[in-house]
């Protein structure tokens, strides 16, 4: 591997991966049809998953982009059974509020084609929690705190790399966001430089399962170029 020194800093070479435009074509509208298969599932199997599974789609999830490459995220993951009852203990409690007036009503209607309500046993049947916790800043040897940067748009990356890796991987995914999520905090003790930022319960799907019939928009919708 080629090395140099910028401006004092080591810089390695990079390695391009280009194609020619037909194998890109291919290539593209292959992960795109991959990708459109992707789906939020909340009837879980209790089924095991292999450690080194959450291990790799961590690791690719931690490939994302950071603001100064700081890398201002924690990944808890949760399989203990005592600690998942905890956690959904305390998120229906957060829920059932939601639930019952502190959503509202548009936000209500908004949710009722996709069946949810404030009951969440899928935080106890899923193998795994990640429980993605984003650093505001890191404690500094002298006791003062060293800031981090672009930390909410660093960790919403990291979040959708982690999605595309759990699909990759033959596994489905639950993006849980009880509010507020400090209990989080306080079940798994997580430091004060922590805050919670996203839940994901990671699993495979029961044999029989059934998600809404609902459609995504069309590029016409999300993009403009030009």
């Amino acid at each position: 591997m080629k090395t140099k020194l910028i401006d004092g800093y080591e810089y390695i070479e990079y390695i391009k991966e280009t194609y020619p435009e037909e194998e890109a074509l291919e290539r593209s509208q292959a992960f795109r049809n991959w990708m459109e298969k992707r789906r939020t599932v909340r009837d879980f199997s209790d089924r095991p998953v292999p450690k080194e599974l959450i291990d790799n789609v961590i690791l690719s999830a931690s490939t994302a982009p950071s603001g100064a490459h700081k890398q201002p995220w924690t990944f808890c993951v949760v399989a203990d059974p005592e600690i998942k009852a905890k956690i959904r203990v305390e998120a229906e409690k957060e829920e059932y509020e939601s639930y019952n007036g502190r959503m509202p009503e548009e936000w209500l209607e908004a949710l009722k084609p996709l069946g949810t309500d404030w009951h969440k046993p899928f935080l106890e049947i899923a193998p795994y929690l990640i429980i993605v916790f984003r650093r505001n800043w890191e404690p500094a040897e002298d006791g003062s705190r060293k800031n981090n940067y672009y930390v909410s748009e660093s960790v919403g990356l990291a979040c959708g790399f982690l999605l595309a890796a759990i699909h990759d991987a033959g596994l489905v995914a639950l993006t849980h966001t009880p509010s507020p999520m400090n209990f989080l905090s306080k079940v798994l003790e997580r430091p004060e430089n922590e805050k919670p930022f996203l839940l994901i319960p990671v699993g495979y799907p029961v044999d029989d399962t059934y998600v809404p019939n609902i459609t995504r928009k069309r590029i016409e919708d999300i993009a403009v170029y030009y």
